[in-house]
């Protein structure tokens, strides 16, 4: 079985090999740009954070960007869903002041406003977006573009629809190779190559409903990942928050989302309510065997739906390492800053669940790895608090741009260079903010403080919750200390700072 695994492993990335060409004169000496985001991947799945899965399912590709580098160890969504991730990114500013704050309710991002990308074009770069937008309005500030453009903008694994330039086509294959072939195309033949660079590469993957590339169907196929340890909390002293979710493995994932096939006969929309049953809500129990039940039958989902998504995740490490073996042989890669991202965190079993959204530290965290040859010493594993609302005055700083004033965000640069002032007066500690509610897994608003050792935590809407954590003592996140009166200062002092 692992020889076949290599083989397709080898067929997928053999059949996605670019054709190179010489390599440009560079004309302007400002670093060139690669934004890579992909979505929902959870830092587990980063082999280069180490983690139960990183033996199993490595991710070379990725991990070579952190160790060219730095790894990022606490980079902090300030609101873990996509789409108020994403503007937080190009904005530079907090989900309350760019006002794209959650993905339901027919919030259009305001694309008029200041974003990085549009900067950079004022100031001489050629600008490029591919793949996931998922913000509802035209792309603005982008030299070129083509994204994903069915109607929520989610895009598609097989066969999407891409508007270039606002022009929309169908294209034939698997999404993450074709966004990438689209990339690639840019960066050969359409760009200026008179002018730097900043191209963003947005991947679907891995977001739910984690359909893998056909030569990965049977990628892990004889593996049993290993459970976390909190695969099965009790959510106790937490009932009313986690307690309430509807993520959970055992609970909320759809036959569809575990790929059972539909009998046949099924009219589209019977077939559409037969996959989506388990996923929608309570009391929609089914197994897929009548005699695999209880504790059997969530430990299936979970292997089942944890090796679908590291199969998606092993397409996007394949793409990575294409863009970037392209830069390297067309004598761009040392004049490029690479980022690699997730959009947020997500669960991937931790607590029994799925998705994202709580500012529990499988949500709150996102990967984050940033290379710049000459500039970024290689190997650095940095743990100061740092947030998605950083990149955008990073990236401009590193592009010799004016950081604009209302940025909220700080410039990473001089930790990144390893300038000991700048490290000695960064931020102690870091703010978050949820609103969508009830859709989609019935996560009560929540707002909160983070600092290297604490959390605290405030629920409202239908409830009036605190939690309080101790991280160092209970670094799982399993005991809500807000009742407990050793901790009672502690919380007042993080209360002022919300």
């Amino acid at each position: 079985m692992k020889n076949k695994q290599l083989l397709s492993l080898l067929g997928c990335s053999l059949a996605a090999l670019p054709s190179m060409v010489v390599a440009q004169q560079k004309v302007d000496k400002r670093p060139n740009i690669l934004f890579i985001l992909s979505d929902d991947h959870a830092r587990t799945a980063v082999s280069a954070y180490g983690g139960i899965n990183a033996k199993l399912a490595p991710t070379p590709n990725i991990d070579a960007i952190g160790h060219n580098g730095a790894i990022m160890e606490n980079m902090l969504c300030t609101n873990s869903i996509s789409g108020p991730s994403r503007a937080c990114l190009l904005t530079g500013k907090y989900s309350t002041t760019h006002g794209f704050y959650q993905n339901e309710g027919g919030i259009v991002f305001d694309n008029t406003q200041q974003q990085y990308q549009k900067i950079l074009r004022e100031n001489g770069y050629t600008t490029a977006l591919f793949g996931k937008w998922h913000l509802f309005s035209d792309p603005a500030g982008f030299d070129y573009y083509k994204i994903h453009a069915n109607p929520s903008q989610q895009g598609t694994y097989w066969d999407p629809v891409y508007s270039t330039n606002g022009k929309k086509k169908k294209e034939k294959g698997y999404a993450t190779r074709l966004t990438t072939n689209y990339a690639l195309e840019w960066l050969e033949s359409q760009r200026d190559k008179d002018k730097p660079f900043c191209m963003m590469l947005h991947y679907k993957a891995p977001h739910r409903p984690w359909e893998p590339d056909s030569c990965y169907l049977d990628l892990f196929k004889d593996v049993e990942f290993p459970y976390p340890a909190t695969f099965d909390d009790d959510y106790r002293t937490r009932e009313k928050t986690i307690g309430e979710s509807m993520a959970t493995i055992e609970n909320h994932l759809s036959r569809g989302d575990l790929k059972q096939i539909p009998p046949t006969g099924l009219s589209q929309k019977e077939k559409n309510k037969w996959l989506w049953w388990g996923g929608s809500g309570k009391n929609q129990y089914w197994t897929p065997d009548a005699n695999l039940k209880g504790e059997d039958l969530k430990k299936w989902k979970f292997q089942t739906y944890l090796k679908n998504y590291l199969r998606v995740v092993r397409s996007v490490d394949d793409q990575v390492g294409r863009v970037v073996e392209y830069l390297k042989k067309n004598g761009l890669y040392e004049n490029t800053i690479i980022v690699y991202m997730g959009d947020q965190g997500f669960f991937l079993g931790e607590h029994g669940l799925y998705d994202k959204r709580w500012m529990y530290e499988e949500s709150l965290q996102m990967p984050c790895l940033i290379s710049y040859p000459g500039h970024i010493p290689e190997g650095q594993r940095l743990k100061n608090l740092t947030l998605n609302v950083d990149i955008a005055p990073t990236l401009l700083n590193y592009a010799g741009v004016k950081i604009p004033s209302d940025m909220q965000g700080v410039s990473m640069k001089g930790l990144l260079e390893g300038d000991k002032s700048v490290e000695k007066n960064w931020r102690k500690s870091a703010y978050y903010q949820y609103f969508e509610y009830p859709k989609w897994h019935n996560v009560q608003p929540h707002y909160g403080v983070r600092t290297d050792r604490y959390k605290l935590i405030h629920f409202y809407y239908n409830i009036d919750q605190w939690e309080f954590y101790d991280m160092q003592a209970d670094p799982n996140e399993l005991t809500n200390q807000y009742d407990n009166p050793a901790y009672a200062r502690l919380s007042e002092n993080l209360k002022k700072r919300s």
